[in-house]
């Protein structure tokens, strides 16, 4: 199975650097409509495999249960083991005589061009001149980074511990390591602040954020060859 999914342009560096080999999704509770509807399920921390694809994929699942009736859910993991996953990043797609890389170019209803990422421009004051569309718009086609599932757990947020944190991307300085529960500290300051807290709506902090410490799907992952014929 080949399946999108979405990075921002730091997390994208991170996975081209080898930095990144883990991201962590938000379990949603089922048939959610409003935030406060969250409140109703209470996850029991178990999980299963269940075959659940028309081709007998087997995927994980979290039980829930709902407070007002005590009624079982589950939720299924969108990702299993050995999928591939083909990631979503900010870019554009410009002419030939307007791209900033000539590596590889790619032709789009008979022109000649180039997909370029905010991911390569390390230089601020040009990317903010460049028009970029949002990851969510990037077509197939335009996929440069594949990434194989190799792990799927289920856990609670505030579990990650400092190898966690550091396959999540975050960098420190050396001699952060000289004192273990410094480093820890730090990375887990950088990960809830600039990477959790950052992609959840103010609206939800409460909910979703890293103090309401959330069950999430820890997706593991390694880099891979693009696949044959996705073109």
């Amino acid at each position: 199975m080949i399946k999108p999914i979405l990075f921002n342009t730091d997390m994208v560096r991170a996975i081209l650097d080898g930095r990144k080999t883990v991201t962590r999704r938000l379990i949603k509770p089922p048939n959610l409509i409003k935030p406060p509807n969250d409140n109703e399920y209470v996850f029991t921390g178990k999980t299963y495999s269940l075959v659940a694809g028309k081709h007998g994929e087997e995927y994980l699942y979290a039980e829930c249960h709902k407070k007002s009736n005590g009624a079982i859910q589950s939720i299924k993991c969108p990702y299993r083991v050995n999928d591939i996953l083909y990631v979503r990043e900010t870019w554009n797609f410009v002419t030939c005589e307007n791209c900033m890389q000539k590596e590889e170019c790619f032709p789009k209803s008979g022109m000649s061009g180039c997909y370029i990422y905010r991911a390569d421009c390390n230089d601020t004051k040009i990317a903010e001149t460049l028009k970029w569309r949002p990851s969510i718009h990037m077509p197939k086609e335009a996929s440069r980074i594949f990434l194989k599932v190799t792990d799927v757990k289920v856990e609670r947020l505030q579990d990650m511990n400092l190898d966690d944190f550091i396959s999540e991307g975050i960098s420190l300085l050396p001699e952060a390591f000289n004192d273990p529960e410094n480093a820890y500290l730090q990375a887990k300051n950088i990960f809830s602040n600039d990477i959790w807290n950052a992609t959840v709506e103010k609206k939800l902090i409460d909910t979703y954020g890293w103090n309401a410490n959330p069950w999430v799907w820890a997706i593991e992952f390694e880099q891979c060859r693009r696949p044959e014929g996705w073109d």
